[in-house]
């Protein structure tokens, strides 16, 4: 199986490898409680990894797929990265692998990074610094970030409040401070070469996360984890032009579905050459998977 980009309608670069194939959760149950409750998902259903792709096949759609490893923070065990990378492997026409490193293992960290990419077919990593319990520009994660520039694969951070923990006494013990988009900017200034997307609008710091994108020519934004009719206006105004070539479509599935989301993106205020870039275009392009269709506007 092949991933034909010039057949597919879009690119989701942000949805979740929930539960392993022997049903362990991403998350322990009161995370994911309150997750779902912050998103008002009552009662939907962890897919698995073969669910998720008959779900994007059926829509002609490609999908980015990730867990997150956390152990370090949560003392919540992953799921195996192998385990998601061989599954997404047996769907590659419609699915695309990312990993997740716990960045406290420093270089051995940045060993399992290599092998991910060179033995698996991963394709890119998340991060998500609150859940992990970092900072972005804490040079422990850098021998992560070396190889990940060297071999040339995006990375993914979450950016601004999430819905993990929300509610839950303390936060879960969440810190919101490390998903600030300007403690990514230093990585971008250290590893120029890195190819990142910011996840998501960054709230509270949507400005932030524009500056970061239009001043660093390797970041990229995700429009994940909100429906379209809420983005705030500056966001849209920047997608719609500065960084028309540079904003990336993502659902947050399965908490928020493509279907739910594209429906919103429809009444937003784009372009008409705006719209498959966002969709489509420029995901083929930041993923290696470039066609001349990814090139037209």
């Amino acid at each position: 199986m092949v991933l034909a980009v010039d057949d597919l309608v879009a690119i989701d670069v942000h949805t979740h490898a929930e539960v392993s194939r022997t049903g362990h959760p991403s998350l322990s149950p009161e995370l994911l409680a309150a997750s779902a409750k912050y998103f008002g998902a009552h009662g939907h259903r962890q897919p698995t990894v073969d669910e998720t792709a008959a779900y994007y096949r059926e829509r002609r759609m490609a999908a980015v797929v990730f867990t997150v490893d956390a152990e370090h923070a949560t003392g919540h065990p992953r799921i195996p990265n192998e385990e998601v990378a061989e599954n997404c492997a047996e769907h590659a026409d419609v699915l695309i692998p990312f990993g997740s490193v716990d960045p406290w293992k420093g270089r051995a960290g940045a060993r399992e990074v290599r092998g991910l990419v060179e033995r698996h077919g991963v394709r890119g990593f998340k991060f998500h610094p609150s859940l992990q319990g970092f900072a972005p520009n804490d040079p422990m994660a850098y021998p992560l970030y070396e190889v990940m520039e060297e071999l040339g694969v995006p990375v993914l951070f979450h950016t601004g409040q999430t819905g993990i923990g929300a509610g839950v006494p303390g936060g879960g013990g969440i810190r919101l401070k490390y998903s600030n988009p300007m403690l990514v900017d230093d990585v971008a200034v250290d590893f120029p070469e890195l190819r990142i997307i910011l996840a998501h609008p960054s709230f509270p710091w949507q400005d932030e996360a524009l500056a970061v994108a239009t001043h660093k020519p390797h970041v990229h934004i995700d429009l994940s984890g909100w429906s379209p009719k809420y983005f705030p206006p500056q966001l849209v105004r920047y997608a719609d032009s500065l960084l028309q070539d540079k904003v990336l479509f993502g659902s947050d599935y399965p908490v928020i579905t493509p279907d739910r989301w594209l429906a919103d993106f429809e009444a937003l205020d784009l372009k008409p050459a705006v719209r498959p870039k966002i969709l489509k275009h420029n995901a083929a392009r930041l993923l290696g998977l470039d066609t001349t269709d990814s090139e037209r506007t």
